[in-house]
């Protein structure tokens, strides 16, 4: 583990020591051990701070997602301080894609969002860092000023969430995430511009 890393507070190097098992091993590689070696800790603090498994997997999740939902926050401030257009915003989002490596650390969340499938203890914290995804893009897409933006959250991060899956076990480029974004975005625009501004006369 990085320096820095082990100079952080005890329970935050157990959780990136977690990430970093799942994301290298699986869920099935993380044992009290493996995380006390690898965070540098005693056998002991590992199970002072977490009782269960199950209570590393979940908060290892919910950090990882906090984290996250920090990095993206600040992106989309940029957006609305720089008012960019949907355009821009989508060539940002490829940027910041092309340049998140897939380290073990951003692959564990895909391990744990398969292990919340066949663990219903672990389905409260998927739900919670999906609902913050879907918060997030909501406020981006509210920024650029995209219609129906809490309707079309959930569909814009299953899409990236999928393509950066595609990208993580194909090692292809991030291209397709930019020409994605833009037709959601477009798309919605043009729905409402076809809309009626009010409602129709016989129901007044």
């Amino acid at each position: 583990m990085p320096n820095a890393a082990r100079s952080a507070p005890t329970r935050q190097r157990i959780i990136a020591a977690v990430l970093q098992i799942i994301g290298e091993g699986g869920v099935a590689a993380v044992t009290n051990r493996g995380i006390a070696k690898k965070a540098g800790v005693s056998l002991g603090s590992v199970t002072y701070h977490f009782e269960t498994q199950h209570d590393l997997l979940r908060e290892s999740l919910l950090h990882f997602v906090r984290e996250e939902t920090r990095h993206f926050t600040e992106l989309a401030d940029q957006c609305r301080s720089q008012d960019i257009d949907m355009a821009a915003a989508a060539s940002l989002a490829g940027q910041v894609a092309c340049g998140t490596p897939f380290d073990s650390t951003h692959i564990a969340p895909f391990e744990l969002y398969v292990q919340a499938g066949r663990d219903e203890r672990l389905r409260a914290a998927a739900s919670e860092a999906f609902e913050a995804y879907d918060r997030l893009a909501a406020q981006i897409l509210t920024a650029l000023g995209v219609p129906n933006a809490e309707r079309l959250a959930a569909t814009t991060v299953a899409v990236v969430m999928g393509l950066q899956l595609r990208r993580l076990a194909t090692g292809s480029a991030a291209d397709d995430l930019v020409d994605a974004l833009l037709l959601l975005a477009r798309g919605a625009a043009d729905e409402s511009a076809q809309e009626p501004a009010g409602p129709p006369a016989s129901r007044r």
